[in-house]
């Protein structure tokens, strides 16, 4: 383990019907996903980051995916982002965290740091998010795209295992899920999201 702190705001998107039946509702522990499989992206922008002095505060990431519940360990197919704007060091650490290749909390967090997972690249992209509670949205170069139409109209409490079933959040609505990228080719509407935020470490022990 090398140390490590990030945190600040999240937001994600599915293919589930809302509210996305993998998450914890009204205390329930989640299960299949709404189709048996999942096509989703997911976004970290962080507040106060650091690895080993390596400053990674106000940089992004995005993490594109598949999976196939029926799938034996329904393992993640997945392609990682990481924030153009930050230097060789930066955008390194922030692989390194976000793969969970430096343990720590993020082992609690990320199923596809914790299963046998097919890694399809990492790429440097150009990374926008804007996480306005309730309509934000977040683009990863011309590869991922996520706008949310408004807050789900329920009144269950959700928690996501990923931002940590421990923090406070909400369901979505999303009006755009659209990624392009290798195997991970899709493009939908009226679909799930959750918006929450994260807080991950290693201490280096």
């Amino acid at each position: 383990m090398r140390p490590y702190r990030v945190r600040g705001t999240y937001l994600e998107s599915c293919n589930c019907e809302a509210i996305c039946p993998c998450r914890t509702i009204d205390g329930t522990r989640g299960g299949r996903s709404t189709y048996g499989f999942c096509l989703g992206a997911l976004s970290w922008r962080i507040e106060e980051g650091d690895a080993e002095g390596v400053d990674l505060s106000g940089l992004g990431v995005v993490l594109a995916l598949s999976y196939d519940d029926d799938e034996a360990g329904s393992p993640w197919t997945f392609v990682l982002y990481v924030d153009q704007r930050g230097d060789e060091r930066q955008r390194e650490a922030l692989a390194e965290i976000f793969l969970g290749r430096r343990r720590g909390s993020v082992l609690e967090h990320f199923p596809w740091a914790w299963k046998q997972s097919n890694l399809v690249a990492v790429r440097p992209s150009k990374i926008e998010i804007d996480h306005t509670p309730g309509r934000g949205w977040f683009r990863s170069g011309d590869s991922v795209r996520v706008r949310v139409s408004g807050p789900y109209s329920g009144d269950q409490t959700v928690s996501c295992v990923v931002p940590g079933h421990a923090r406070d959040g909400r369901e979505l609505v999303v009006e755009e899920l659209t990624v392009r990228d290798g195997p991970l080719e899709f493009e939908l509407t009226a679909r799930c999201g959750y918006e929450s935020t994260f807080e991950y470490a290693g201490d280096g022990r």
